[in-house]
């Protein structure tokens, strides 16, 4: 299933918000960070300098080992394996993994940045990742698999918006409907992707390399419980949201 989009306007307790001036800035700058940190690094292939072959195999694995979440090697305690949580948030596999992360950013990030506000959106964004990150590291202690990518802190967002914005509409495409688009509550979506993970964590053990589901359940349920936490007591968005971006409301 892949998110294309979500049709809903800025809405607090039923009621429209003026929506910030600029935009959501800290999500545009994000997606940006990671783009060019992809595009500058080995992983791209798209600089010279890298080399070919061997050399930018040899490059790629140093970049990794360098950057990345070697989860034998946090618990040390020395600075640089401390903060390989936070530049791992930075760092992707191919350009698949990275323009997965970032459409799921795009789609859901607006409208929590714009119900957070700039500072507390980017605060919690580094800290769930972070988290999640460190999560998976605990959980594999003993592995030195490299863990890298911005899933973590993008799962906390789904969580947050699964709270803050159950009813907004989401256009997904279906690969067992021959890739019909259709559209759904937030809530039905998000629970179902989180089951997924949840899921492929049971099954699949989370234990070797490929995809780090154990990071994707950790940061959805530290989002959800941020917001919950931090919004229980103020008006969620009730009322179904305004369409945008040319979609129009069933």
């Amino acid at each position: 299933m892949i998110d294309l989009r979500v049709a809903a306007g800025r809405v607090t307790g039923g009621l429209l918000r003026t929506v910030t001036p600029g935009g959501p800035l800290v999500t545009r700058a994000l997606i940006a960070s990671c783009c060019l940190i992809f595009v500058l690094g080995p992983l791209s292939g798209l600089r010279p300098p890298h080399g070919t072959a061997d050399a930018l195999l040899a490059a790629q694995a140093g970049y990794f080992e360098r950057w990345g979440v070697i989860p034998n090697e946090l618990w040390d305690g020395s600075g640089p394996a401390l903060l390989t949580p936070l530049t791992a948030l930075f760092v992707h596999g191919s350009w698949l993994h990275l323009l997965g992360n970032m459409l799921f950013l795009y789609v859901f990030g607006a409208m929590a940045e714009e119900r957070m506000g700039r500072t507390e959106f980017l605060l919690f964004y580094v800290g769930c990742g972070y988290l999640a990150l460190v999560a998976y590291a605990a959980a594999h202690a003993a592995s030195d698999q490299t863990l890298v990518g911005a899933s973590g802190a993008i799962s906390a967002v789904l969580g947050a918006f699964l709270y803050l914005f159950p009813r907004a509409r989401v256009t997904s495409l279906f690969p067992f409907l021959f890739f019909l688009p259709l559209r759904f509550p937030a809530w039905i979506v998000l629970i179902f992707w989180f089951a997924l993970q949840w899921l492929a964590v049971r099954g699949a053990g989370d234990g070797g390399p490929g995809v780090a589901y154990l990071a994707h359940v950790a940061g959805f349920a530290l989002g959800f419980l941020y917001a919950w936490g931090r919004y229980r007591r103020a008006d969620r968005v009730k009322a179904p949201a305004a369409a945008t971006e040319g979609d129009s409301q069933p």
